[in-house]
């Protein structure tokens, strides 16, 4: 019989691409990955990636034998969920992936409250701005700020994260909008919704730096340097910034919430999924 370990490696490279960027995402060396799919083509007498000087290419067969491995990683995870879900009430770990500024300046503040209420729950909270797949096992309660479209997990909405323009209180230029200079995301991020929200406001107007993160944007705004496009909750809980107006469009981030089928009703997710929404639903800037 084929050994299953094998199979969990051909999959890694054949998502990624690259033995180097399986080996990372398994967190093995090179070598492993590199055995295990050659035990795997040894076993089946088939080649199944091309190896390239810089990449990896499923071959015709390849192709095929992967999407039949999709298929039993999906069966062998779902028999894991129903495992999970089978266990002691109130009892283990549960992963909550969520964005960087959620994680940051929301969730991670009120961690004491629902571990004093929720003793035998331990919360993995993983930052995360790429989304993360919930069939796999990589998260089992996850935000995001897009609605998602997984038709194997249960979605709903919790709130809506409203953003504004925000400059420190005596920022030099605070009443001379001409002058603005603006905080924006280096180019890696420029397809996000805010901003293009941002740079449509600057409308030519200089940038004054870029960062990657809002926590980034939110420390360069304090300092002064100069407009910020942040979370309403985040900026007007900071009494040393000023909402500024520039006539500028509304603008806000849907948030959603989503798990997956088979761990909906465990107990431990559950709490943990009560205990955000709560969250979200009590910050008066996320509620909606």
């Amino acid at each position: 019989m084929t050994d299953w370990e094998n199979i969990r490696y051909f999959l890694a490279v054949g998502r990624i691409g690259t033995l180097s960027g399986a080996a990372r995402a398994l967190k093995v060396d090179h070598a492993t990955v590199s055995r295990r799919l050659a035990a795997l083509e040894a076993a089946l007498q088939v080649r199944l990636v091309d190896r390239l000087p810089r990449s990896c290419r499923l071959t015709a067969i390849g192709s095929e034998i992967f999407e039949q491995a999709v298929q039993m990683e999906a069966g062998a995870l779902a028999i894991a969920r129903r495992a999970q879900a089978a266990h002691t009430p109130l009892v283990g770990k549960v992963v909550l992936s969520a964005p960087p500024v959620l994680v940051a300046h929301l969730l991670a503040r009120h961690l004491a409250r629902f571990r004093d209420d929720f003793p035998d729950i331990r919360i993995s909270l993983v930052a995360q701005a790429q989304q993360v797949s919930l069939s796999r096992r990589e998260a089992d309660v996850a935000l995001r700020l897009v609605q998602p479209q997984e038709t194997d997990s249960v979605v709903r909405k919790v709130g809506t994260m409203a953003f504004g323009l925000y400059a420190r209180r005596d920022y030099a230029h605070l009443g001379t909008p001409d002058l603005w200079q603006f905080i924006a995301y280096d180019q890696s991020l420029g397809d996000m919704p805010q901003q293009k929200w941002l740079l449509e406001i600057a409308n030519g107007r200089p940038i004054a730096c870029e960062l990657s993160d809002i926590s980034g944007h939110l420390i360069a705004a304090q300092a002064g340097a100069g407009i910020a496009g942040l979370p309403c909750f985040l900026a007007d809980a900071d009494p040393d910034l000023v909402r500024v107006d520039d006539a500028g469009l509304p603008f806000s981030r849907e948030i959603w919430i989503l798990v997956h089928r088979d761990l909906r009703k465990t107990p431990a997710v559950r709490a943990v999924i009560d205990f955000v929404v709560a969250l979200i639903r009590r910050e008066g800037n996320l509620a909606g």
